[in-house]
């Protein structure tokens, strides 16, 4: 076989694993863009740890529950994403590789959790600051009471959802390094976003949607677009022969 022949051999199943991963990588960027302009949508003029401010924002809000519908929508959109990322990685790699497998399972832990998550913050806390907006002044104290024990549960659940995502993005990132096919620098995107999201769960388990989350929520957005969109072009990228 000639040299020239070897190449075209190579670049061809340079192709083909790229190919294989176009399906998943579509599905992580829809997921993330999806995700990305519901929240746009969600109020946040009042900081969010003001109860008072941040609750009477949340009165006034017509589309609280479709806003959260979308996000949790974007959530699922990425999670599958992932599940089929797994496929085109064991595929590539050959073998079962366990950091995919328990990858996976924590992404679907994660999709678990944020589906408690939405409906704890885009059902339960609607409801309750509504609740706390219409009462009489009398009953005013109580209903406030009810909304800050409902946004403290939020606090535990998308403080263990946000671990577990971070879980989930560090394992696929290990994968992702051991698969010669994928370019090693998107798994370590992939990783440090999982360590973003882990410091999230520290910090919002801690003192709550305060200040000190603004950094590590920010990184984390900019390292999962990141990321996904250099995943997106690298398995859409047309290789051509030399």
């Amino acid at each position: 076989m000639t040299p020239a022949t070897v190449l075209a051999v190579a670049s061809t199943d340079v192709a083909v694993h790229r190919k294989a991963f176009r399906p998943s990588a579509a599905l992580l960027f829809a997921g993330v863009m999806l995700s990305l302009v519901a929240g746009m949508f969600h109020p946040g003029r009042a900081p969010a740890n003001d109860h008072a401010a941040a609750f009477a924002e949340y009165a006034q809000s017509v589309h609280w529950t479709t806003i959260h519908l979308g996000q949790f929508a974007g959530m699922a959109v990425v999670v599958f994403g992932l599940v089929m990322f797994a496929d085109a990685l064991r595929a590539g790699s050959g073998s079962g590789d366990w950091s995919v497998r328990l990858g996976v399972v924590s992404a679907v832990i994660a999709l678990a959790l944020y589906g408690v998550l939405q409906a704890v913050d885009g059902v339960a806390l609607k409801q309750a600051v509504d609740a706390w907006a219409r009462a009489p002044q009398t009953a005013q104290a109580a209903q406030f009471a009810a909304a800050e024990a409902i946004r403290w549960l939020e606090w535990g659940v998308r403080s263990y959802q946000s671990y577990m995502l971070g879980v989930a993005f560090g394992l696929f990132s290990v994968s992702i390094v051991r698969t010669p096919q994928v370019p090693a620098a998107i798994g370590y995107l992939m990783g440090l976003s999982g360590l973003a999201y882990i410091a999230q769960g520290w910090v919002i388990g801690s003192s709550g949607f305060s200040s000190a989350n603004t950094f590590p929520n920010l990184l984390g957005i900019v390292l999962v677009l990141a990321w996904s969109v250099w995943l997106l072009v690298w398995s859409f990228k047309m290789r051509k022969d030399t």
